[in-house]
């Protein structure tokens, strides 16, 4: 098969997946910060899809500063979720808030984050199956049970 033609097939033929980047920002304490959506009753990652174009760096900074208000600094490499269902594949970030941002200053700043808040790991509300599979996911890849900071 010419190279532009079996191109064309993979295309059409391949499955598409939606691209989102996540970041599980930890403050000092260990505490994970979640936001709850509007459009969704259970708690979740800062984070949302990709625009087209745009790199997962700048994607998971660009959702942080859309829904908590503060930069953040990511603090590991990327680990991937495949969610084959949805079609969905997540990148996660292990992240914390910028040097100099006050964590007691995060506040919903999107009108679609109606509650945001730090919670220790061992009582973490009730999370979208995104974020359960995102921090799941990541504690594997730290080689920590859950997500405290190593002592």
């Amino acid at each position: 098969m010419p190279p532009r033609l079996r191109l064309f097939v993979v295309h059409r033929m391949a499955p598409s997946f939606t691209v989102g980047a996540l970041c599980v920002v930890e403050r000092e304490d260990g505490a994970v910060l979640l936001v709850r959506h509007s459009y969704r009753q259970r708690w979740g990652l800062p984070g949302g899809l990709l625009q087209r174009g745009e790199s997962v760096v700048d994607g998971v900074h660009r959702e942080a500063r859309e829904e908590i208000g503060l930069p953040i600094q990511l603090v590991s490499e990327p680990t991937v979720v495949v969610a084959p269902r949805p079609r969905r594949v997540d990148v996660v970030y292990r992240a914390r808030l910028a040097p100099g941002a006050d964590p007691g200053a995060v506040r919903a700043s999107s009108p679609e984050i109606v509650e945001i808040g730090w919670f220790d790991p061992e009582e973490l509300p009730e999370l979208q199956h995104e974020a359960a599979g995102a921090l799941v996911t990541l504690a594997r890849a730290t080689g920590r049970a859950t997500m405290r900071p190593a002592s």
